[in-house]
């Protein structure tokens, strides 16, 4: 039988779920949100690795503390202070150059359920990217479609189109195969979001 979720992770999965699907604006990132809601109800073993936290996540617990009375997000951010520490936090390559000079020392990545996550899995991803200030992410791209949820200050850019700011609580949906980066200005950037991987993979 497998062992019941982890009660934080569980917090915050029903705290970040519940937030993703209320600021959705399109009916494909509401699509893919019930995917990935409705596998979640099937616990993975957990076997993850020790967690871990890199130096940039300085700027996390003062990031979480800002967010805490906020009307659209409050509770989610106390349900990611509850779970953080359990997070294993990684750094990213930038295989193409397009990051700025200061992004390997100043950036990391964290699965909350997915690859490498607390509750390791391939059909659904969700994780956080935290950026210091003036950081640039790379360029990429990956098959699955993928749904944000903003939890800062901050741009991103899809394809060749313009930069925009969604704001804290602001949500955008990445289709399969988009290019998309992001970038923080002069506070730290934190992202959330959650991809539907079909089996299609990613990169």
């Amino acid at each position: 039988m497998t062992d019941p979720r982890n009660p934080q992770l569980q917090g915050f999965l029903d705290a970040a779920l519940g937030a993703l699907e209320r600021h959705a604006i399109c009916d494909r990132a509401r699509a893919s949100l019930r995917r990935i809601a409705a596998a979640s109800h099937r616990v993975e073993p957990h076997g993850r690795a020790p967690a871990a936290r890199l130096p940039v996540c300085a700027h996390l617990d003062p990031l979480l503390a800002s967010l805490a009375d906020h009307p659209a997000v409050g509770p989610l951010a106390h349900a990611f202070r509850d779970v953080a520490p359990l997070l294993v936090w990684r750094t990213r390559a930038d295989p193409d150059g397009t990051a700025s000079r200061n992004f390997p020392t100043s950036h990391a990545n964290a699965m909350f359920i997915g690859p490498g996550g607390i509750e390791p899995r391939s059909d659904i991803w969700i994780g956080v990217s935290l950026l210091a200030p003036h950081v640039r992410y790379p360029d990429h791209t990956h098959a699955p479609e993928e749904t944000y949820l903003v939890l800062s200050d901050g741009e991103f850019r899809q394809g060749d189109g313009d930069w925009f700011s969604p704001g804290v609580g602001g949500s955008f949906y990445n289709p399969p195969g988009i290019w998309h980066t992001m970038r923080s200005g002069d506070t730290p950037l934190l992202a959330l979001w959650a991809l539907w991987n079909d089996g299609a993979g990613a990169a």
